[in-house]
Order: structure tokens, then sequence, then C-alpha cells
């Protein structure tokens, strides 16, 4: 944490190619950070940190308003087109390691495509990732968000709807995260207003948490 009126939450994005990580990235800080365009092959091949500038109005400590300040972590997708799965592991292992080895990490973040049904096996890989990444209490700290909110909105469904349409692999997902899920708009998600919404609704995951963190390295 900077100082006593800021308050730092340090995220990471994980998900397969074309899933929208660095778009949701972006979105999360209100800013382009991260290279984000449609491509026949995976965009992102390293891990880069991002982050915002001081949002005010979100959050309050002793009675005060705190600034916060969002930090993601964006990682290449798994499977990727050009970099083995070991690869790929090995590279965002070393990443939070290096950015957040001090400060630990509040969530992770498992981008799926709104868009696009979940079948059978299809998250397994990314799902086994976070589980080697984040040890036996990934589900605590793992939130799943759907991309291309917008897409499904377009074709008739709320939030509601769509849940109730979605195959039994997504909704086993969310079961076993105890229902942490964010609905993202690719196309408006970068407006203040609903940048917001969706900080809230990760803030509220945190402090579900009791603002406990993963992967912080003990100095002893």
């Amino acid at each position: 944490m900077a100082d006593s009126n800021e308050i730092t939450i340090n995220l990471v994005v994980l998900g397969k190619t074309q899933t929208g990580k660095s778009a949701a990235g972006n979105s999360l800080l209100g800013s382009s950070d991260f290279e984000s365009r449609l491509s026949p092959s995976s965009v992102t091949s390293c891990c880069s940190l991002g982050r915002s500038g001081r949002i005010l109005g979100l959050m309050r400590r002793n009675g005060c308003e705190s600034a916060l300040c969002v930090q993601v972590l964006d990682t290449p997708s798994y499977p990727h087109t050009a970099l083995s799965k070991v690869q790929v592991r090995d590279t965002v292992r070393a990443a939070l390691a290096h950015h957040f080895g001090e400060e630990g990490l509040h969530l992770a973040l498992l981008v799926l495509r709104s868009d696009l049904p979940l079948c059978p096996d299809e998250s397994d890989d990314t799902v086994q990732l976070i589980q080697e990444l984040l040890g036996p209490t990934w589900k605590d700290f793992t939130v799943v968000l759907l991309t291309h909110a917008d897409k499904a909105e377009e074709a008739g469904y709320s939030e509601e709807t769509y849940l109730h349409s979605a195959s039994s692999t997504l909704l086993s997902l969310l079961s076993s995260v105890q229902h942490k899920y964010i609905f993202l708009d690719n196309h408006h998600s970068i407006i203040k207003e609903e940048r917001n919404i969706v900080l809230t609704k990760v803030l509220n995951f945190i402090r579900k948490n009791n603002y406990q963190v993963l992967l912080k390295h003990s100095k002893e």
C-alpha cells in the first residue's frame, strides 16, 4: 500500500486465446496498457503489469475516503499457439512471484467468452493452471469474468436468463468458485461508470475474503 489513504488491489487475468483477457485488463485499468486485437494466433506472449491511477469514490476506510489503485497482470493464453503449456505456466508463476511476492495476489480472474458456449473439458486446462499457480484454496481466490456480455445482451439475454440457459459445464464451474462471476461489456466497460460497477464487484469479493492474499512470500 502506497500510503494510508490509498489501497492497492492485485489481480491476474488468465484464460484461453481470444477470450478477451488483455481487453478485460484494459477495462479494469481504464487504459490501453495491454495489446488487444483480433488475431488467428495468440497475441500476448509474455506477462506484463499494468497499474491504474488513483480511483476515488469506491473505497472508504475508518470513515474516510481512500483512493483505490488497481494492478493487473496480463498473461499469455493457456493453451498458447506458440508456447508450450510448461512455458506459459513457468512464465506466469515467475511473474506472479516478481510482481506480487511482496504484497500478495487478491484475485485471479478466469476469463471466458459469454457469447460462446462452454463445453465439457473446455475450461479444464485453464482451471488446472489456476490450481497449480494458486494451490488448494484456488476456489476462494478465483472469479469467472464473462466477456463479450454486450453480444449476449444483443441476443436477448439478461444475466438471469443467460445463467438459466447456460451449459452444465459453466454452471458447475461457477458453483465451484462460490458463484463469483462478473459480466463484462467489451464495448462499454471502458466508460467510467461501467468500470466502477465492475470494480465494485471485484472489491466485494475481496472484502468477503477479508482482504486475504495468496502467493505472498515470507520474509522470515
